[in-house]
């Protein structure tokens, strides 16, 4: 016996957001399924909060650092929450919708329990969507992946770094401290 999962559009989604359907739940759609999310520890609550804190000092009237809000990948029914999505300031289109790919220079996610799901079903819907730059952020081995270069469903260049800086394509000019992201020190 074939089981067939019944998938959810963009459409749907919403509208059981919008119902109530979803209030006591802390999901988000993933290629058209509704996959529960790994709760926060206090490292991986705090370190991102520290980040986006730090990124946003940075760029100042660059870029928005939305932590923990949705993005919309429309070609995929995805609606994932990355712990930060660096992009365009378009605060007034961002209030009638989330932002897309097209809006968003990179993603980061923080990821101990999450790390294998971060890895795979986030990697490629991110890369499929061309997304030209996703981190994540390994509690468990103290590690950054910096993914870039999206192609076929997935980023063709994969950096492993534990110390350094590193400088994002979208602003080559400003360098992010790794130890920043792994500790929130500078």
């Amino acid at each position: 016996m074939t089981v067939t999962t019944a998938k959810w559009s963009l459409e749907d989604y919403h509208r059981m957001i919008e119902i109530g359907l979803l209030e006591s739940r802390h999901v988000e759609l993933l290629n058209g399924e509704i996959v529960n999310m790994s709760p926060e520890g206090p490292e991986h609550a705090q370190l991102s909060t520290d980040t986006a804190d730090y990124l946003r000092e940075l760029l100042t009237h660059k870029a928005l650092v939305r932590d923990a809000k949705p993005i919309t990948i429309p070609e995929n029914n995805s609606e994932p929450e990355p712990d930060l999505a660096i992009v365009e300031p378009n605060r007034a289109i961002y209030r009638t919708r989330h932002p897309y790919p097209e809006n968003i220079f990179w993603l980061i996610e923080y990821a101990n329990s999450s790390l294998n799901k971060d890895l795979d079903i986030k990697r490629k819907i991110y890369a499929t969507a061309g997304i030209q730059e996703y981190w994540v952020v390994n509690l468990k081995h103290h590690q950054v992946k910096i993914l870039r270069q999206p192609a076929d469903g997935d980023y063709r260049s994969e950096i492993t770094l534990t110390e350094g800086e590193i400088s994002p394509l979208a602003f080559p000019e400003i360098t992010i401290s790794v130890q920043q992201l792994l500790k929130g020190e500078c």
